[in-house]
């Protein structure tokens, strides 16, 4: 091979043919493992493994009025179920403008002790933006109970 030839114009060089060298575009990435664009309905599925968002969306649709109270029946605590039935008929999550339900916008917990979470989400309905705050309790049989609930006062954004 001679030296001072280019591979990618067949041993001619851009001095000999005045014109450029070719180019070529960059190897691309053909990775299998190569992460996909993150999927709305993935998301949906995995906040919804989280107790705290699946706790969100089941009171939400509770004070909502789109669920009656005793469907919450076995997932709360007495406090907890009290304290919905006296929220629910007043429903104070109904949505404001026809067609567009409240939306659990972001939830986030803290963890005062071993099997026990509080949690709090932030609430869209409409222009409003309300707080809800609960407290589950991880009891004896494994399962997540809500043991109280409380609702704040709507905001405008």
């Amino acid at each position: 091979m001679r030296t001072g030839t280019n591979r990618t114009t067949g041993g001619r060089t851009a001095a000999r043919t005045g014109r450029p060298a070719a180019r070529t575009a960059p190897a691309r990435r053909t990775d299998s493992r190569r992460p996909a664009a993150p999927d709305p309905a993935a998301r949906r599925r995995e906040r919804e493994r989280l107790p705290r968002y699946w706790f969100a969306e089941r009171l939400l649709l509770t004070l909502s009025g789109q669920r009656p109270v005793h469907w919450m029946l076995g997932h709360t605590l007495g406090a907890a179920y009290d304290q919905l039935a006296a929220l629910a008929p007043y429903a104070p999550l109904l949505p404001a403008p026809p067609g567009r339900s409240p939306a659990v916008r972001h939830c986030d917990e803290f963890r005062p002790s071993p099997g026990v979470i509080e949690a709090f989400a932030r609430i869209a309905s409409g222009d409003r933006l309300l707080a809800l705050a609960f407290r589950l309790e991880h009891c004896t049989d494994q399962r997540w109970r809500c043991s109280a609930v409380e609702l704040g006062g709507g905001t405008r954004r």
